[in-house]
Parts: structure tokens; sequence; C-alpha cells
């Protein structure tokens, strides 16, 4: 009975051992994980608006709202050694912060050290019913010739260092647009386009998914 108890004590303490070791060997890599990750402190993609091509941009009564525009934006890696992995970008624009184009889709995207990726979808809408106060505010700003829209990407990221990727990232960017309308100068004729030549910085907002 002696001899079975203490079979049974050096299988606990083993067990322990090792439950132990397991956990100081995590503890470890979380630590070395944290210290390459501040070391490294990835820094945030930069946007730019490169330029908005209108196709057309009607308010018709009562408040039926097209849209049909190309716009050029480009995203550079600023880190020497971390990758950024794009996943799942939208982008569209919005006008007093509400959606007047419908989302499109980005490709999915990896970019490595120091990288640029130019994208330039388009973005529309088919006679979109609007409220009443965007139909007023739209009606005012392009009867006064300028009307200030907002190209917005959202979507996810991930960090690559090497073979080590982090987990899911929340990324949001905001590239306020001016389209004039009344000073033809501020653009080009493109084929059955205006084309606005914007190469705006865009802000960045990156957060924990």
């Amino acid at each position: 009975m002696s001899k079975d108890c203490g079979r049974h004590d050096e299988k606990k303490q083993l067990v322990k051992r090792i439950f132990i070791a397991i956990f100081g060997l995590l503890v470890v890599l979380g630590i070395v994980v944290l210290l390459v990750w501040a070391i490294l402190h990835p820094a945030k993609p930069r946007f730019i608006l490169q330029d908005v091509s209108i196709y057309a941009f009607n308010l018709t009564p009562p408040n039926y709202l097209t849209i049909n525009m190309q716009v050029t934006v480009a995203s550079r890696n600023p880190n020497d050694r971390i990758g950024i992995s794009y996943q799942k970008l939208d982008i569209f624009a919005t006008y007093r912060n509400q959606m007047i184009t419908l989302p499109t889709l980005l490709p999915r995207t990896y970019q490595g050290h120091q990288d640029v990726t130019v994208w330039s979808p388009f973005l529309y809408c088919n006679a979109v019913p609007v409220a009443s106060f965007l139909e007023a505010g739209l009606s005012q700003d392009m009867d006064a010739g300028l009307v200030l829209m907002h190209i917005k990407v959202s979507g996810h990221l991930k960090w690559k260092v090497g073979n080590w990727v982090s987990g899911w990232y929340q990324i949001n960017v905001n590239c306020p647009a001016y389209i004039s309308f009344s000073d033809r100068s501020k653009s080009i004729q493109v084929g059955a386009a205006r084309k606005y030549q914007l190469v705006q910085t865009c802000s960045v907002e990156i957060s924990l998914n």
C-alpha cells in the first residue's frame, strides 16, 4: 500500500514538474516576443489619396444621388523589418459622416519592407435615395461649387516579422477630398471624366481587433 502511494506521489510530482516547465517555456517565449515587438515597434502604414476622377456626380429630385468615380490611393509600409498583410479592406466615400457610395473590396495585399501599393478602384451608387439633410447640404455645396467628401478605407491587417505573424488589427483610413465643380482649373478632362490631382495625406488609425 505504501509503495503504491509512493508511486502515485512520484507521478504527481512528475506531472507538476512538466506543467511548470511548459508554463516557464511559454512565459519565456512571451517575453521574447514582447521584447522583439518592443524593439521593432511597427510604424503605421502611410496612405495618400493621389487623385479622384469623376464620371458622374448628380443629385436629382426629390433626393436621388448618382455617383460614378475612380480614386487612386497609395499605401506605403515605412518599416524596415516588418511586413504588413492587408485583409478585407473596404473603400467607400462619405459626406458629412454618411456613406454615399457602396463599399468596394480591395484585393488582399502583402507589403514587404518599405513597399508601396497603389489601388485604383471605382466607387459608385445609382439613384440612391439620401436623407433630406444630406440632400440639402449637397445641393448647397454643389451650388457653391465645392464639395468636401471623405474617401475611407476600413479593414484588417496583420504584422509579419520573419515567420511570426501577429493577430488581427483594425485599420481605419480617412482621406479628405475637396472637389471643385465651379473652378475647372482644379481638374483636367480625361475622356469622359474630370480628374482631380489631390495628393492628399490621409489619417490612419490602428487598434486591436
